[in-house]
């Protein structure tokens, strides 16, 4: 496979995927309203999303790892489109859970994060790896910035339920790009040792660090999908503009293509596991500002900016150090894994918002969780033990 190539490819469906999932925050008040369900149906059905996300993705992995990652991506780019076609004509929360839940979660599952960069993280040098994948993150960041305002002018001029529409036509432009994608995992990953899912599994269930990896990157699914849901709304609360809460999201995405790439471009040359803890302390202290803090423009756009160089830093960091302990030959399936971590945080974190807002008129409640998250994930990365498995096991049969 051409690296370059595989990078262009795999950069614009990180781009369409991670845009388009972005904006579905945009749809929580107009489908509300119109139906007059409360916030916590919503969120259930994007946290039902998340959750799916990573529990399919990690099968969608093993798929990718064994036949090949092109097929598995343009699976989950049919699922996306039907999944928002669907979305566009729901009428009860039952079929909003279906297609929100199950299609386009299977959907991102194919599309997005753990295959995507293990099929660039396998055609690049070890060096260049973290920065690669920093690159493709980076472009699921750009799809973010140059998405949300499309999509809020979709609903705000063809309505909420034409917007889908069109965001499906968008998906649809991934199945063509996935041809870039096929190809051998055992043969691009180079592994001497032929090893089966099952001994990959078993050796990742017993190294610590593939644990701790899990629930830091649990953190940061919390912290994401409650941001990309509830932020608009949180905006609207009080008393600013939707146009604010669009923006800040915006900027998050614009932010975060530089903090992608900067992330992608330290973890080539510092230890991972300590910037990681950087990141989920500083994202603490941001989140202190936005909830202690009068909210204005000026705060909300400063919170927006700092959180944006953090926001999706997490990823070439943790897809890293799982292809830097584990090897690539598995490296969709694992990453996936951990990634399912990524999502159970995102189901919890969605819903638990929905949930305290319903019940206490407030979001004060889930974003004080989130500084206290904060600080747990900068503390249990610290443990990992960044060594790669093959030079350990090469010590002990030395020794």
């Amino acid at each position: 496979m051409n690296p370059k190539l595989v990078l262009a490819c795999g950069c614009i469906i990180m781009c369409i995927s991670f845009g388009i999932r972005a904006g579905f925050g945009l749809f929580l008040q107009p489908m509300s309203l119109e139906y007059g369900w409360g916030r916590e149906v919503f969120s259930i059905s994007i946290a039902l999303q998340n959750l799916m996300w990573g529990a399919l993705g990690a099968v969608a992995g093993g798929f990718a790892d064994r036949y090949g990652p092109g097929r598995v991506v343009a699976g989950g780019a049919i699922c996306y489109v039907l999944g928002l076609i669907g979305l566009a004509y729901i009428d009860t929360p039952l079929l909003m859970h279906l297609n929100s839940g199950l299609l386009l979660g299977g959907a991102l599952g194919g599309t997005s994060f753990g295959i995507v960069l293990a099929v660039i993280g396998r055609t690049v040098a070890p060096e260049r790896r973290s920065l690669y994948m920093g690159v493709a993150t980076a472009a699921g960041s750009f799809g973010q910035f140059l998405l949300l305002p499309l999509t809020q002018l979709l609903i705000a001029s063809l309505n909420w339920h034409n917007a889908l529409l069109v965001l499906a036509g968008i998906a649809a432009l991934i199945i063509p790009l996935t041809w870039a994608l096929a190809g051998s995992p055992a043969a691009a990953a180079g592994a001497a040792k032929q090893q089966s899912i099952g001994e990959a599994l078993r050796e990742a269930m017993d190294e610590k660090g593939f644990h701790l990896l899990f629930w830091g990157y649990f953190v940061c699914g919390f912290h994401i999908a409650m941001l990309t849901v509830h932020l608009p709304a949180f905006v609207t609360d009080a008393g600013l503009s939707p146009a604010h809460g669009m923006t800040a999201l915006a900027l998050i995405g614009l932010f975060n293509v530089v903090g992608t790439l900067g992330a992608g471009w330290l973890g080539g040359r510092f230890s991972k596991k300590y910037l990681l803890s950087a990141i989920y302390s500083i994202r603490a202290v941001l989140i202190s500002v936005l909830v202690f803090f009068p909210l204005s423009p000026l705060t909300l756009y400063v919170f927006a900016c700092g959180i944006g160089l953090l926001w999706l830093g997490t990823v070439p960091l943790t897809n890293g150090l799982v292809g830097q302990i584990f090897g690539m030959r598995y490296a969709a399936m694992l990453a996936s894994i951990v990634f399912f971590g990524h999502q159970i945080g995102s189901f919890i974190g969605v819903w638990l918002a929905g949930y305290l807002y319903d019940t206490t008129g407030s979001y004060s409640g889930a974003f004080l969780a989130s500084i206290g998250l904060g600080i747990f994930a900068a503390i249990v990365n610290l443990p990992v033990n960044e060594r790669p498995l093959a030079e350990r096991r090469h010590a002990q049969a030395l020794a």
